[in-house]
């Protein structure tokens, strides 16, 4: 396995449509999968797109670690999942903000609106179907994911430029849109 470098805000390749994905048990998607997961957990990430690997396909790669988990991820899977040319379908109109940043955005964090809850599907790499149903952060990353295969950045979600901070300046938006109790 070989770690892939990520591409910065600002490369052309962040910003296309990446292509559908012929043949998702071609051996070079199988080993790119492997190498995307092995980029991400090496850049500390919880998800990686291909885009961000400079390859404009539409594979994604992701992980929900237990400590991240909200309420509700009950469901979320556990491992790494990887999805070829995966669908987004949102369940309800309930949005949720959540603090997000990005491996292709380093050093900066963003309140971001997102679908609470959401099914998804895409092909695993053996070119099976894999289906679920996510809410939370499990169905935050996935859109975030997606988003990068369509060219859409978390800075494109955002209600207002105040949304955005430096990581070690992140808690001040979380305090804004969840105030603590000074009861």
């Amino acid at each position: 396995m070989t770690l892939l470098k990520i591409a910065k805000m600002g490369h052309p390749v962040l910003r296309q449509r990446a292509r559908t994905i012929a043949d998702p048990a071609d051996p070079a998607i199988r080993r790119l999968v492997e190498d995307m997961a092995q980029t991400m957990l090496d850049a500390n990430g919880v998800g990686l797109a291909a885009p961000q690997i400079y390859r404009d396909l539409r594979v994604i790669v992701f992980h929900v670690p237990p400590e991240r988990g909200e309420t509700g991820d009950a469901k979320a899977p556990s491992g790494i999942t990887a999805l070829i040319n995966p669908e987004i379908v949102p369940i309800g109109d309930e949005m949720a903000l959540g603090l997000e940043g990005c491996l292709s955005i380093p050093g900066i964090r963003g309140v971001v609106p997102r679908h609470r809850r959401i099914g998804y599907r895409g092909l695993a790499p053996d070119g099976t179907v894999l289906e679920r149903e996510a809410e939370g952060f499990h169905a935050r990353v996935v859109q975030h994911e997606v988003d990068h295969l369509d060219g859409v950045l978390f800075f494109d979600r955002l209600h207002s430029l105040a949304d955005i901070a430096f990581d070690e300046e992140a808690h001040h938006l979380l305090e804004r849109y969840q105030p603590q109790d000074r009861g």
